[in-house]
């Protein structure tokens, strides 16, 4: 019994830092935020209403609670801007994991396939773009797109095309900078799981007369499908939250979530609706994680 209590306590402080951790960097700022979505906004410092009066004893608990509504969560029910911009940001971020899929799936499987000396440069050759700052490369995307840019000057010289292609202020724009932006996490952890499957799999479908195409299409793609949807899931959250790409790429006509954020907290200064969408977007995001854990858990099963 006593090393049952002794191994118990054990568990229960290993699990404590990340708990705290937890707690204290995501459960905090989110119960904050969650207030400050349930506040009005207000000019003053800070900018929204009620303000908890901690001297106030339970008459000012009182009143504090009783000022709360659910004022900025009908505004982003009924005024379709927001609606559109959720959609948007779902239908952006979709479109880019899908390409992210159909381009990582293969360059993963070439890293995996590669000769095990050539490996770690070829992995490194992906990280690579993790040691320039974010900002810069999407600004270098703006001299790589722009009418005037790198590509259109070489389809031109190619004799590909007459005119400039108005490729930079559009959705692909947004769509190209996103896959540029997220295909080293779509690679790596793909990567990680195909470098771990069961060679000997391969083989037997090869001496069975499968041929590398029917391989890869029946054995390697079914088991490398959780890495593929844990890639796309690590890609498909943080793209629903972008800014600096459609902001610098999209145009002042692209509609996303980020923006929308950026736009309440430091344009309009209505902390308590930019909460508000900050809220709809984790939930938002809460939803595809769910799905996963579902159908993993229905995986292990």
């Amino acid at each position: 019994m006593k090393a049952f209590s002794a191994e118990s306590w054990r568990a229960r402080l290993v699990r404590l830092p990340p708990l705290a951790w937890l707690t204290a960097f995501f459960l905090v700022p989110f119960l904050i935020t969650l207030k400050i979505s349930l506040s009005d906004a207000a000019t003053a410092m800070p900018p929204y209403l009620p303000v908890l009066d901690w001297q106030g004893g339970r008459e000012g608990w009182a009143s504090f609670l009783e000022a709360l509504d659910f004022e900025n969560y009908a505004v982003l029910w009924f005024d379709t801007f927001y609606r559109d911009a959720a959609l948007s940001s779902l239908a952006y971020a979709g479109a880019a994991s899908l390409v992210l899929v159909l381009l990582g799936t293969p360059l993963a499987y070439a890293l995996a396939r590669a000769p095990a000396r050539g490996q770690p440069l070829l992995v490194a050759l992906v990280v690579v773009p993790f040691w320039t700052s974010f900002l810069v490369r999407v600004y270098a995307w703006i001299a790589i797109l722009k009418p005037e840019g790198l590509l259109n000057a070489g389809l031109i010289r190619l004799g590909l095309i007459a005119q400039p292609l108005e490729i930079l202020n559009t959705p692909a724009a947004v769509v190209i900078g996103l896959v540029y932006a997220y295909l080293p996490f779509m690679v790596l952890p793909l990567y990680a799981v195909m470098s771990r499957l069961d060679g000997s799999l391969r083989e037997a479908a090869a001496d069975l007369g499968a041929g590398p195409v029917r391989v890869f299409w029946s054995v390697t793609l079914p088991l490398a499908a959780p890495g593929i949807a844990a890639g796309a899931l690590l890609c498909f959250i943080p793209m629903i939250g972008e800014f600096i790409i459609p902001d610098l790429l999209g145009g002042s006509d692209t509609l996303m979530l980020g923006r929308v954020l950026w736009g309440e907290f430091f344009s309009n200064r209505d902390w308590p609706l930019a909460s508000a969408v900050a809220v709809l977007l984790l939930l938002i995001v809460i939803g595809p994680v769910l799905l996963f854990r579902g159908a993993g858990r229905e995986a292990a099963q």
